[in-house]
């Protein structure tokens, strides 16, 4: 059964730093890209937010115009983990976390929630000021 499991939320002060981690296991990820979203307090699933995305390959990445430049998506060797490094946190960051698969071939990224094949179960986020 394919499963994505996060991993590396926590509670962290304004200007702070965190990587979350997100395993796929159960099924062959192959041409998947790999993102992540997140979903604000009070908010539906609806409105989760994206905020990064990488290909299956590693060579593109995309990010939300929020987190460019403070947040950085990189996949790891055997490509069945994908890290998602927040630097310089702000409170408006606080969210649950989620990483998401989409079949979009090899070269692709995701940014729009109907497109994920796959969701994680989230890990939260809590960036005090």
């Amino acid at each position: 059964q394919a499963q994505l499991v996060e991993s590396g939320g926590g509670l962290v002060q304004a200007g702070g730093s965190l990587r979350l981690s997100c395993t796929a296991s159960g099924r062959t990820f192959s041409g998947y890209a790999m993102s992540w979203f997140r979903q604000g307090p009070g908010q539906e699933r609806e409105e989760r937010e994206f905020v990064a995305s990488i290909s299956w390959n590693g060579g593109n990445t995309y990010y939300a115009d929020s987190v460019k430049g403070r947040f950085a998506i990189s996949r790891g060797s055997a490509k069945t983990t994908v890290y998602l490094q927040m630097n310089s946190l702000k409170p408006e960051d606080t969210a649950v976390y989620y990483c998401a698969a989409s079949a979009v071939g090899p070269d692709g990224v995701a940014v729009v929630t109907t497109l994920m094949d796959y969701w994680g179960q989230g890990t939260q986020v809590t960036v005090s000021s």
